[in-house]
């Protein structure tokens, strides 16, 4: 069926996710937020418009905290009556979707497994990607559908697993980043301008993760003192990083994980070295 999307939150994620399904040929019949952020998206403030009760699907992308009285707020509004009610947080199970599923609404998430920080890329980096679902049959079966138009895959969050399957994500997507700012850090700490430092190690970055998406497990992608079983070094490095109290622990902790992946034979030296405080 061809559905008819109306998209309650007009943050980065909801005028992402707008632009992308208008982008495939989706029907978009409505954005609402807060406040009109950006020109170039239609978006109503204030009560909800009558547009809203022509859509097939609600989707609901506002931030986590105003996410259950939002939805008790839609469970009082003259909905479609086969209307399907999806909301996009990845950690959330909001009891007022029970109040949506008491009016004959299928209830469930639609979560994108990616970061929609620009609303003008959100088609592009859609495609391909993979959409967290859950919820009653009927609202995965739509989500499936949506997805598909968007170019992107879904998994099934597993019932009861949903802190888990965020704080997988949160590891993922944030870490990286703040990985290459302690790094940027450390060099210019080292004495390095911190522009020199960005440009020095950005494309050190984004090979590790070329690496990875080029190999077949991540352990094989690894390099670096621990995977060779380097004691010395990673004795050196944390020597170094005495100063930097966060920088150290960072680097002590993650080492010991690395060591979890790849395994600690032949390692036993890096293992005493990560161990000495």
């Amino acid at each position: 069926m061809s559905e008819r999307v109306f998209v309650l939150g007009a943050g980065r994620a909801g005028r992402g996710l707008a632009r992308a399904l208008r982008a495939v040929g989706v029907e978009v019949v409505g954005l609402h937020g807060r406040q009109r952020v950006d020109a170039a998206d239609d978006i109503s403030i204030g009560t909800l418009p009558p547009s809203a009760g022509a859509a097939s699907v609600i989707l609901v992308t506002v931030r986590d905290a105003q996410l259950e009285s939002v939805l008790r707020d839609l469970a009082s509004e003259r909905l479609q009556a086969s209307a399907v009610v999806l909301h996009a947080s990845g950690s959330a199970d909001p009891a007022a979707m029970a109040l949506l599923r008491q009016r004959g609404h299928p209830a469930g998430t639609f979560h994108p497994l990616i970061p929609l920080v620009d609303p003008t890329r959100a088609a592009a980096t859609l495609r391909g990607a993979w959409i967290g679902i859950d919820g009653d049959a009927e609202a995965r079966m739509r989500a499936r559908a949506l997805a598909a138009q968007l170019g992107a895959k879904t998994l099934e969050i597993p019932a009861g697993q949903k802190p888990r399957y965020h704080a997988a994500a949160v590891l993922v997507s944030n870490f990286p980043a703040v990985l290459l700012a302690l790094g940027e850090r450390v060099l210019a700490e080292a004495g390095l301008g911190p522009e020199t430092a960005r440009h020095a190690l950005l494309p050190l970055w984004l090979a590790a993760v070329d690496n990875v998406r080029g190999a077949t497990t991540v352990a094989t992608a690894l390099t670096g003192p621990v995977v060779r079983g380097d004691a010395v070094t990673v004795r050196a490095n944390l020597d170094a990083l005495r100063d930097d109290e966060t920088a150290r622990t960072v680097y002590r902790v993650l080492s010991l994980a690395l060591l979890e992946v790849v395994g600690e034979d032949g390692r036993v030296d890096v293992r005493r070295a990560l161990d000495q405080r």
